[in-house]
């Protein structure tokens, strides 16, 4: 599932919470995360893509 976390009053983060790429629908680019302003013009659906841990436990 996607999950949108506001991050300020003018921006606004989403991700994955299963740990999958996210793909913006409107120009089909893939992220790991994606952090937009407020108001958000782009929309983003889950892939089945995982995006690789680092060691660490970091997003590569």
């Amino acid at each position: 599932m996607i999950i949108k976390e506001n991050l300020s009053e003018k921006l606004v983060k989403h991700y994955s919470d299963g740990g999958f790429y996210i793909r913006q629908v409107e120009t089909g680019i893939k992220y790991a995360s994606a952090v937009d302003v407020v108001p958000c013009k782009y929309t983003y659906e889950e892939t089945d893509e995982p995006v690789p841990v680092i060691e660490g436990g970091e997003e590569a």
